[in-house]
């Protein structure tokens, strides 16, 4: 009697770790990649320790081994996207245990055409490469068996130079997709109009417009969480010299408005081929202007709860460095800190990917995205690397 009653305590017990092991397995499943726990840092050869954080951050591989990791996108799922530009290579990233490193690193597809901007709406993936735009419906269910995407759209321009496309959907279901500049500076507008734009349209490929002119070369843009006004970056032209033009971050209030390339730079310096045909005084100016050839790419405002309050609606900008410069500059994560629409503020958020005195750098940030406990993950296409940055 006493053995069996013993058998059955023994046997509830493990019925009751298990069904509890179960229900925190599946509790993981249903919040992948944004789960908040203690995280062990994964060993890496790329020397984080040069990188200077304000204090209380803490920055650490999310993960390696992601060749010209550029623009990324979250699916539904936890699956994070990832695109690139000179590999012709787009990405899928997955943390099976919720801890904060991607331990699987699938490679979708290498038969594109610089595709560097993806894009995450209603289930599926969509891919910018130079003169298309693709969508893969339902992609997380497939990633194994990645089926044939849709053409939604083929007739933008197959110029490569500036070619490359950054994407993103709008507040208004609107997927906006720039157009570069096919030069360092030239005015042909008159043979495609969508040169040096940013355009939107439908989900579907349809209804294509012309959202903002004069915009050089923009990889990076969003939207105000308050106001909903487009913030964008754009990087000046090249060939005046180390430290003029700006490059540019940028705020559009509607539909239609001119940012002044490429007769007018930063605001306030006039190109010396176009800059007599209209006056700076005609375009709309920087929000704020940054550094000569830094080459700011995204741009985003920060919404979680994770850092201190007083980074609640700044602007953090992904700074790529100088390729032409005497002495480099950018490599950097900067901050614009903002009063309503107005600057107040630029400063370093993190730097030291650069090291100033050998000029020699270990990663090129490209693009930003923030999970949902608040964390910021950032693009390296030099360092072939997505970082996570946390704070205590």
């Amino acid at each position: 009697m006493i053995r069996n009653i013993t058998f059955l305590m023994v046997l509830s017990l493990l019925t009751f770790a298990c069904n509890n092991k179960v229900k925190e397995k599946n509790e993981a499943a249903d919040n992948p990649i944004n789960q908040s726990k203690e995280t062990v840092i994964p060993e890496t050869s790329l020397p984080l320790s040069n990188l200077n954080l304000p204090p209380g951050f803490k920055i650490q591989v999310f993960a390696e081994g992601v060749d010209g990791a550029r623009s990324m996108a979250m699916g539904d799922n936890g699956t994070l996207f990832v695109g690139t530009r000179n590999e012709n290579t787009i990405y899928a990233l997955q943390d099976l245990d919720n801890d904060f490193y991607a331990e699987k690193v699938m490679v979708l597809d290498t038969t594109l055409e610089v595709p560097n901007g993806v894009a995450f709406k209603d289930g599926a993936l969509y891919v910018a490469e130079v003169s298309r735009l693709l969508r893969y419906p339902n992609i997380e269910e497939q990633l194994s068996n990645l089926p044939e995407p849709e053409v939604i759209y083929d007739d933008y321009p197959t110029e490569f130079h500036h070619g490359w496309k950054y994407i993103a959907f709008g507040p208004d279901d609107k997927l906006y997709v720039p157009v570069g500049a096919p030069c360092n500076i030239c005015e042909r507008t008159d043979e495609d109009e969508r040169f040096a734009t940013i355009t939107r349209m439908d989900p579907d490929g349809s209804n294509r417009e012309i959202y903002a002119k004069g915009v050089r070369n923009t990889v990076g843009f969003t939207w105000h969480p308050e106001t909903g006004d487009l913030w964008f970056t754009d990087n000046g032209r090249d060939m005046l010299g180390d430290d003029i033009p700006p490059c540019e971050l940028n705020r559009a209030t509607e539909m239609g408005q001119h940012f002044g390339y490429p007769y007018c730079h930063g605001g306030t310096v006039k190109d010396p081929e176009f800059g007599d045909k209209f006056p700076c005084s005609d375009f709309i100016s920087p929000v704020q202007p940054m550094g000569a050839h830094v080459a700011p790419l995204a741009v985003k405002f920060y919404r979680g709860d994770m850092f201190p309050e007083k980074y609640k609606d700044y602007a953090f900008v992904a700074e790529h460095g100088s390729w032409n410069r005497s002495s480099k500059v950018g490599y950097r994560i900067s901050l614009v800190k903002l009063d309503g629409n107005e600057a107040v503020g630029y400063e370093t958020f993190i730097d030291g990917w650069l090291d100033e005195e050998k000029q020699e750098a270990f990663g090129r940030p490209v693009d930003i995205l923030f999970l949902k406990d608040g964390s910021m993950l950032i693009s390296d296409d030099f360092g072939d690397a997505i970082y996570r940055v946390t704070y205590n």
